[in-house]
């Protein structure tokens, strides 16, 4: 049960194999075959120090699409420093990292996310510089902050869609979003759109319809 909190990356190592996704099969990460195990194990010790679930053991639909796009148009990312939060496994950051960024900064409220995508930058050869801690109310310096797969719930979705909002009159804002029902309803700029195939016990479905936006009002007056 301590062996999370004594040795995280023992643990990660331990509770998932070194797999690809087929979006994106250039980059490697430590996934979980399946959801039951590593929750399980995961909520031994989630009782005794209060982390977050394994969401970083899985891909996830709205990370996939930012790493695809930015793997295949690394001019949206090379020479400039880029921001992933609620990173998860990191898939987005190390895409930015391999297609050029300056500089790559991943971030997550739960320490084994980022504990997990330090992992994997290091099995993908690149270097992402980790940040702790809850974001919303700041805004970051970076030149683009990508997002995906946050608005699963209302609360979520209150919260932080109006301070990525706030962060795009500062830097330039992606938000990608798998047909979640709390996404925003006003109109905004897609960057792409696709079908990402996605994990039937996660999503109750093969495939997730997709869509990346820039997080700009483009109702709004320039």
């Amino acid at each position: 049960m301590s062996t999370a909190l004594h040795d995280p990356s023992g643990f990660i190592c331990a509770n998932t194999i070194v797999a690809q996704t087929t979006l994106v099969p250039e980059i490697s990460l430590h996934l979980a075959t399946e959801i039951t195990p590593i929750w399980q194990a995961s909520e031994a010790y989630l009782e005794q120090i209060g982390i977050e679930p394994p969401f970083w053991a899985f891909a996830w639909p709205g990370s996939q699409l930012i790493a695809r796009f930015i793997l295949d148009n690394p001019e949206y990312v090379r020479g400039r420093r880029v921001l992933d939060v609620a990173c998860g496994c990191g898939l987005a950051a190390i895409a930015a990292a391999q297609s050029g960024a300056s500089d790559v900064q991943a971030n997550d409220i739960d320490p084994m996310a980022l504990e997990a995508t330090v992992l994997n930058a290091h099995l993908n050869s690149v270097t992402i510089a980790p940040i702790p801690g809850d974001l919303i109310g700041t805004l970051p310096d970076c030149d683009l902050l990508v997002i995906g797969d946050v608005c699963y719930n209302e609360a979520m979705a209150a919260r932080i869609v109006p301070w990525l909002l706030e962060c795009s009159k500062t830097c330039e804002v992606w938000l990608c979003d798998p047909g979640r029902h709390y996404a925003p309803s006003m109109p905004l700029e897609v960057l792409t759109r696709q079908t990402v195939p996605v994990t039937q016990e996660l999503e109750s479905a093969d495939q997730r319809a997709t869509t990346l936006f820039r997080l700009r009002d483009i109702s709004a007056p320039d």
